[in-house]
């Protein structure tokens, strides 16, 4: 789709609409092999240049980061530091913003999936496409023999909810070691479920998203994903 020059210099993080005006008369602005004199112009994306080099992810971004503890999944800066200051700063400044897929709360480490296309975060976080997240949780007090029938039977309710969790399914690692496997995304939902049979969690580490996996990343590190990764 054709857009104007300088909003698309704007949307895309590079400058404002007004420094875009001025890139353009500084001769920075390429468009299909000629160099542009219109901030108004439309151009198809794929035919700008901006000093020689093609546009950055004009289509979008999905990134796939393995968050470390001690971040945000926030804009708003009052909130702390934010997984965003990992990122590029011209992305930082993209138009529609780039987002976290749902949320991982501070003390909560790994795979977490960012994009500024609001039709994907949507696709991702409705409930009723039930992707799977698989959780990684070590606790401060044995886990009861019980836990995994209470958490399979999709009977739970959680403190000032009606409505019980999905059925979810724990795999025992030890008797303070487990992995949990949900289809939701409620609030803390992971340290409640375990609160409610009596086990506070002490580190909580999101391992996979669907069929993906963190591939060997290190904590505050991110990779491309192609737009098309869930089509």
């Amino acid at each position: 789709m054709s857009r104007r020059l300088d909003q698309l210099l704007a949307n895309l993080g590079y400058c404002s609409r007004r420094e875009a005006r001025a890139w353009i008369g500084a001769g920075r602005i390429d468009v299909a092999g000629q160099t542009a004199d219109d901030p108004g112009q439309k151009s198809h994306p794929a035919a700008v240049r901006v000093d020689g080099e093609p546009l950055d992810h004009p289509d979008g971004l999905l990134l796939l980061m393995n968050k470390p503890t001690g971040l945000v999944c926030s804009h708003d800066a009052r909130e702390g530091p934010g997984v965003y200051s990992l990122l590029p700063s011209r992305w930082q400044r993209r138009n529609p913003q780039v987002t976290t897929v749902g949320r991982l709360d501070k003390d909560t480490s790994g795979l977490l999936l960012l994009t500024d296309r609001s039709a994907l975060v949507h696709r991702l976080t409705s409930p009723k496409h039930k992707v799977p997240k698989v959780y990684h949780a070590t606790l401060e007090a044995d886990l009861p023999a019980h836990a995994g029938e209470i958490f399979a039977r999709g009977t739970l309710r959680l403190k000032g909810e009606t409505e019980p969790c999905a059925p979810a399914e724990l795999r025992v690692l030890g008797p303070r070691e487990a992995e949990l496997t949900l289809t939701e995304g409620r609030y803390h939902q992971v340290r409640r479920m375990f609160g409610a049979v009596g086990c506070e969690v002490v580190t909580l580490h999101r391992a996979r998203f669907g069929a993906l996996g963190l591939g060997g990343l290190a904590p505050g590190q991110w990779r491309e994903l192609p737009l098309d990764t869930f089509d």
